[in-house]
């Protein structure tokens, strides 16, 4: 990770990303964090997704129901405790948390790997986890670059996540019969470890970029963010800018989550183990990352340095139109994966970096408290809402979810336009952020 001038590091990533000087041992440390972030969760991705086989295709409605309760407790607790505890100490703990988990479930698969209620629990867990991560993640990142740092950066970070996304798969798809899926809790569990130590590491490099940055963000995490456990409800409701991110996210859940009911009954339909149902979710894991992690490194920064924040928050309705269109008149497996590697490309290069932009001209608490009711409430109640929606159609084949999916695409592409429209009016007056 040398940062000294001229060092051939710097000079790559110049070239690749347009990282500066200054920021190019900051933006390499984030990088690494959210690879092992990312591999410690789509390393029991694939496990997860056939878990909630094991508990039922039918029944999968139930499951977002479980996870949307669970993280709707999950959201005031971390308020509580981020209110309570300094970020510095703090943040590095979720990591350590959630790994001691993955050992605890360890032994309970091993006591009965084929438990319907294990099953359950650990799919709901992980589905709540997931969003919680990846939410602290990106709240710290907002907490440490600029706005303008953000267009350059982000999308060669979220790189890293995707090449750990892609390097899990990888390892789940060619070794999961030889090692087994309990092994994978295990490695999923030391990667969280790396990724809190990381975080450590990574708030130095925060205090760092502050002195020596003009336009950086000049917060501390070395204090406790204060207030109740509800402030993130209501930092959310009382901000428009707010509630407008809440439904761009909602009505992405609900199309992402449309997706996975129309994947989850092909693949359930078309492959009989739990092991084979696992490498075939691995499968399109790996295909989907392997597009993404080289536009998220040559062309993410480019794409939104050039045209916007608007246009790269429009991408992912336009696509999905298209694509649900297909499925609706070829429901077969290939399509249905295709399209999902489609959907997770255009999210993942684009559309995320895009939308965790958003967030760095708010202020603190809600970048942490609000941030967070949107990652994982807001998230999981567009999962839940369209989970029994989905239920619902899905007597009526994939064709007719994808119908359903047309139209929930196209009353997402003005929410995104004008969402993209507001962030670039406060980008251009910061002193009405988030009012």
């Amino acid at each position: 990770m040398s940062t000294q001038s001229g060092s051939p590091v710097a000079r790559l990533l110049k070239v690749v990303a347009n990282v500066e000087e200054r920021e190019v041992r900051a933006v390499l440390i984030a990088f690494t964090y959210f690879f092992f972030l990312m591999v410690s969760y789509f390393i029991v991705r694939p496990l997860r997704d056939a878990m909630g086989t094991i508990y039922g295709v039918d029944k999968l409605q139930e499951l977002f129901t479980g996870t949307f309760i669970v993280s709707f407790i999950v959201a005031p607790i971390y308020a509580g405790i981020a209110s309570r505890v300094k970020l510095d100490k703090f943040l590095p703990w979720v990591y350590g948390f959630i790994a001691v988990t993955m050992v605890i479930f360890f032994v309970l698969f091993a006591e009965g790997e084929n438990d319907r209620w294990v099953a359950a629990a650990f799919f709901v867990w992980t589905s709540t986890f997931n969003l919680l991560t990846i939410s602290v993640f990106w709240s710290l990142l907002a907490d440490t670059f600029s706005k303008t740092q953000a267009k350059r950066l982000f999308g060669f970070i979220a790189a890293g996540g995707t090449a750990g996304t892609l390097a899990a798969p990888t390892f789940t798809a060619l070794f999961v019969e030889s090692v087994g899926t309990n092994t994978l809790l295990l490695i999923s569990a030391a990667g969280f470890t790396v990724a809190a130590f990381l975080v450590k590491v990574l708030e130095k490099e925060k205090v760092k970029l502050a002195e020596g940055t003009p336009d950086a963000q000049k917060t501390t995490l070395q204090h406790k963010l204060g207030g109740n456990p509800f402030d993130g409800f209501m930092l959310l409701f009382k901000s428009p800018y707010l509630l407008m991110i809440a439904l761009f996210i909602l009505l992405m859940t609900t199309i992402s989550t449309v997706i996975y009911f129309q994947l989850a009954d092909t693949i359930s339909k078309n492959f009989e183990t739990r092991e084979a149902r696992t490498q075939a979710y691995a499968v399109i894991d790996l295909a989907t990352n392997g597009i993404t992690v080289f536009i998220q490194l040559f062309g993410t920064g480019r794409i939104i340095s050039r045209f916007g924040v608007t246009v790269g928050l429009l991408l992912n309705p336009v696509i999905m139109v298209i694509a649900f269109l297909c499925v609706a008149f070829s429901p077969v497996l290939m399509v249905l994966g295709s399209v999902q590697v489609l959907r997770r490309f255009a999210e993942y290069a684009v559309a995320k970096p895009s939308r965790e932009m958003l967030f760095t001209v708010v202020d603190q608490q809600s970048k942490y408290k609000a941030k967070n009711v949107i990652d994982t409430v807001v998230y999981r109640f567009g999962d839940v809402t369209s989970a029994w929606l989905s239920a619902a159609v899905l007597p009526y084949g994939v064709a007719g979810l994808a119908i359903a999916g047309v139209v929930v695409s196209a009353i997402w592409f003005p929410i995104a336009y004008l969402l993209g429209k507001r962030y670039e009016k406060i980008n251009a007056a910061p002193a009405t952020a988030a009012e």
